[in-house]
C-alpha cells in the first residue's frame, strides 16, 4: 500500500497544525515520525487514518483519493501511547475482538489469537483479564488486537513512551521483528532520536507543523538537511558554534581553530563563499583523547558533570572564544568541577551549515572524499 500525503494544511481553533505536508510512505518499511511535543506527529498520523480532515491538501492510497473516506472504512490499524483494552475480557478476547465483528471463523480466530500472542510473548497469559497484568504485558495485548486485524497500514504513535526502559527495548525489539519482510507499511511515531535509529527503516523530521526532512533513518541522521533538522535528530542536541566560511576552502571557529570544508556533494572547499556560517558538533564527537591524528585540542573548563547510566555528560566551557559546549561520553568518568582539560575535535566529523541554515558540510561528505 502506497500512502501519499499532498499539500495537507490542518487548521482546528484557529491555529495552524500542519503546513503543506507532502510526504510518501514507503510501502512494507517502518517509516518513523521524528519530533518535539506538538510538533505534529499525531496531527498527521490523524489526517493519515480519517479521524481528522485537512482544510486543504489530500490523501492518497495506491493513487485514490481517500480524503473524505471515514477510519472505519480503511484498512488500517492504530495504538496510542496510552494503551487501551476491554477490561471486562480476557485477553483472549480482547485480541480476538476485531476479528469477532468482521465474523471470521472461530478456528480461524482461534489460530490467528495463538499466533500473535506467541510472538508478543503473551500466549501463556489469554484468560487473564487486562487489571491483572503489568503495563508492558498490557501494551502487548493493546498491539496484539492491532496486528491481528492484518491490515495494510498500522499507525503507532509513541506507543512504548509510557514504559520502563527494559520494556522499551524488549518491544522495541520485537516490533522490528514483527514488521520485517512484512507488506504491512508501518508509522512509528516517537520523540526519541535513539528509538529512530533503533527501527532503522525510514524518517520523516517534523518540527512545528512542517515536514523538514524524509529519507533513509541513516541517511537523515547522517546529512540532516539544516540546522533544525540536526536540532530535532540529536539528543543531547547537537553544539551549534556561529563560525565564518574563509572563502579559500575552510571555516574558522570561535574556539580557535580553522578546518578544510568538504561540501555535501563530495567536493572539496567552499566555492568562493564566505561570511556567517553554523559549525554543528555532535557531543559523542567531543572526546577525552584523539580518535585520529588529524583531532584538533580544544581547551575547556568542566563546569558540570552528568551521569545518565553508561554515559558521562560533560558541560564545558572554552578557553579560546569563550563558547559553551557539551561531550556526550562513554562509561563513568569521575572528574573535578572546575578541571581544565583539552577535548579534541575531528574536522571530519563537523557539520557545516551556511548562513541560510542550509546543509554545506557534513561527515558522511568528509569521510566519502577519503
Amino acid at each position: 500500500m502506497v500512502l501519499e500525503l499532498e499539500r495537507v494544511t490542518v487548521v482546528a481553533g484557529g491555529l495552524t497544525h500542519l503546513y503543506s505536508v507532502d510526504l510518501r510512505l514507503l510501502p512494507g518499511a517502518i517509516n518513523v515520525l521524528l519530533g518535539p511535543t506538538q510538533a505534529g506527529k499525531t496531527t498527521l498520523m490523524r489526517v493519515m487514518a480519517g479521524l481528522d480532515r485537512p482544510a486543504s491538501g489530500r490523501v492518497l492510497v495506491d493513487g485514490r483519493d481517500v480524503t473524505g473516506v471515514s477510519v472505519r472504512e480503511r484498512n488500517l490499524a492504530m495504538v496510542y501511547q496510552q494503551f487501551i483494552n476491554y477490561p471486562a475480557m480476557t485477553v483472549y478476547d480482547n485480541i480476538a475482538s476485531p476479528l469477532k465483528l468482521q465474523r471470521t471463523d472461530a478456528a480461524e480466530i482461534r489460530r490467528r489469537v495463538q499466533d500473535v500472542a506467541a510472538k508478543l510473548h503473551i500466549d501463556h497469559l489469554l484468560e487473564r483479564r487486562p487489571g491483572e497484568l503489568s503495563g508492558g504485558q498490557q501494551q502487548r495485548c493493546a498491539l496484539a488486537r492491532a496486528l491481528i486485524k492484518r491490515t495494510s497500514l498500522v499507525l503507532l504513535d509513541e506507543p512504548l513512551v509510557n514504559l520502563d526502559y527494559k520494556l522499551r527495548e524488549e518491544l522495541r525489539a520485537e516490533l522490528t521483528t514483527l514488521f520485517a519482510d512484512s507488506e504491512t507499511t508501518v508509522v512509528y511515531a516517537t520523540t526519541e532520536p535513539l528509538e529512530a535509529l533503533l527501527l532503522g527503516g525510514y524518517t520523516a523530521i517534523v518540527d512545528k507543523g512542517r515536514v523538514l526532512q524524509f529519507g533513509r533513518t541513516l541517511d537523515v541522521y547522517n546529512a540532516p538537511v539544516s540546522v533544525d533538522a540536526a536540532a530535532v535528530f540529536n539528543d543531547p542536541p547537537m553544539n551549534m558554534l556561529t563560525s565564518e566560511l574563509t572563502g579559500h576552502g575552510s571555516a574558522r571557529l570561535p574556539i580557535g581553530i580553522e578546518v578544510p570544508v568538504r561540501r555535501a556533494n563530495g567536493t572539496n572547499g567552499t566555492n568562493g563563499a564566505n561570511g556567517a556560517c553554523r559549525i554543528g558538533i555532535r557531543p559523542g564527537h567531543l572526546r577525552l583523547a584523539p580518535n585520529r591524528p588529524q583531532a584538533v585540542p580544544v581547551r575547556c573548563q568542566l563546569e558540570l558533570a552528568e551521569l545518565s547510566g553508561s554515559e558521562t555528560y560533560l558541560h564545558l566551557h572554552t578557553l579560546n572564544g569563550g563558547v559553551d559546549l557539551i561531550a556526550q561520553l562513554q562509561g563513568v568518568h569521575q572528574i573535578d568541577l572546575g578541571t581544565q582539560l583539552d577535548v579534541f575535535v575531528d574536522p571530519d566529523e563537523l557539520f557545516i551549515f551556511g548562513a541560510d541554515t542550509k546543509l554545506v558540510s557534513s561527515p558522511e561528505a568528509a569521510y566519502g572524499a577519503h
